[in-house]
């Protein structure tokens, strides 16, 4: 038997052992809340389920966004980094450190503290 049949008999044995072995291990306590929708970390209630939330929410998914696609500005450096030299190298430093200064202009603003309205100060 070579490895791709094992493997191919293996993990579906092993998953359905492994499911089994949860169902009748697992606690199993359902209630009203836990069997109730959840959206966006919001409870759903009755004509409540679109109450308006922070800003801050969005300048975390904006800045998310920003520093996900400065990954895929990078890449095209680092897979031709032999061959940039010391050219490449200065623009990629000096765009790390622009985006570095907006970062920093951002924290210093504040722009990403979110007021908790669980915990109020005494």
């Amino acid at each position: 038997m070579n490895s791709i049949t094992f493997f191919l008999c293996f993990i579906p044995i092993l998953a359905l052992i492994l499911l089994v072995l949860n169902l009748a291990l697992a606690p199993h306590s359902p209630y009203q809340e836990k069997s109730s929708t959840f959206e966006c970390g919001f409870h759903s209630f009755l004509g409540q389920n679109r109450t308006q939330f922070s800003i801050s929410f969005f300048i975390y998914a904006l800045l998310f966004l920003l520093f996900d696609l400065e990954l895929l500005v990078i890449y095209p450096y680092v897979v031709s980094s032999y061959t940039n030299g010391g050219y490449g190298l200065s623009i990629m430093l000096a765009f790390f450190i622009i985006l570095t200064m907006g970062f920093a202009f951002e924290l210093g603003k504040k722009a990403l503290n979110i007021d908790s309205k669980q915990y109020t100060d005494k």
